[in-house]
């Protein structure tokens, strides 16, 4: 791999994980606002954590996918696998 499509691949990985500290910075400001807004308007009826959870369940997809198990199965397990298919390959020709 060049050096300019390495320099895309980082920046990629750099506006996505940009994107996802973003998502999660708007998550925190405006469930703060809506729990006020909660407290403020039905301070005995919470229903805030509604929007908090489904919320929520959002964020941790985000994160899974620039974080978690896609990021530890991606490129480097599709690299490895295209290499041990080659070499399959490479074999049965012999």
């Amino acid at each position: 791999m060049d050096k300019e499509k390495k320099y895309e691949k980082a920046k990629e990985r750099v506006k996505e994980i940009k994107d996802f500290y973003g998502h999660l910075l708007v998550y925190i400001v405006v469930n703060i606002g809506i729990f006020i807004i909660n407290y403020i308007v039905s301070p005995g009826a919470y229903w805030f954590y509604w929007v908090l959870i489904g919320w929520g369940i959002g964020l941790i997809v985000h994160w899974v996918q620039v974080f978690g198990v896609s990021r530890l199965l991606g490129e480097k397990w599709e690299e490895k696998k295209i290499k041990e298919i080659m070499e399959e390959m490479e074999k049965k020709k012999k």
